[in-house]
């Protein structure tokens, strides 16, 4: 989420079904991984045609090497995710499920960790919002710096011994070590 003020009330507006109580969990890193993700892809190819204006792997399973949460993350690019008729039944006839909706941005969940493909979260965000560069430029900082590689891995990992109100906190949580290797990777809004 965008949201400078990460508070309960904020979680409320946002989140479609409310706050999920989350213990993190990580696996190391899965060769696997972008093999999941190019399914995926060809997937969202085929549901979006030409709505889907960029199709990235993102988050820590889109960079070799790291521990992360097997979750594969996806930023589709869609010149309105506000505009829900032109895309949202699509997804959802798919299975993906509509899990947060803010201002030009549209998060959708498909799969279990249980199930036998891992789930996926789907960020719907303009190609050139500001939150898809980001997404963008701390990826490609993490597969090229092996120093920030090992902080945010270690960051992540110091924060996985609690149970968290929603995912979101968890989040909160890493945000001045991200903002750190944003900054590294000269990053400016």
């Amino acid at each position: 989420m965008s949201d400078n003020a990460l508070t309960d009330e904020t979680i409320a507006r946002l989140l479609v079904r409310g706050p999920q109580p989350v213990r993190v969990q990580f696996a190391e890193y899965d060769q696997q991984w972008p093999a999941r993700f190019e399914a995926r892809a060809v997937e969202l190819r085929r549901l979006l045609g030409d709505r889907a204006r960029l199709i990235e792997h993102i988050g820590s399973t889109s960079v070799p090497g790291l521990a992360a949460k097997p979750i594969i993350d996806i930023v589709v690019g869609i010149d309105d995710p506000d505009d829900e008729p032109a895309y949202l039944l699509d997804l959802e006839a798919a299975g993906y499920d509509l899990r947060v909706r803010e201002p030009q941005h549209r998060c959708l969940r498909i799969g279990e960790p249980d199930e036998p493909d891992e789930p996926v979260n789907l960020h719907c965000n303009p190609p050139d919002h500001a939150e898809t560069r980001k997404y963008l430029a701390f990826r490609d900082r993490l597969r090229a710096d092996e120093a920030d590689r090992h902080l945010y891995e270690a960051t992540k990992r110091s924060l996985t011994d609690r149970e968290w109100p929603d995912i979101n906190y968890y989040a909160e949580a890493k945000q001045p070590v991200i903002d750190a290797i944003l900054e590294r990777a000269g990053w400016r809004e």
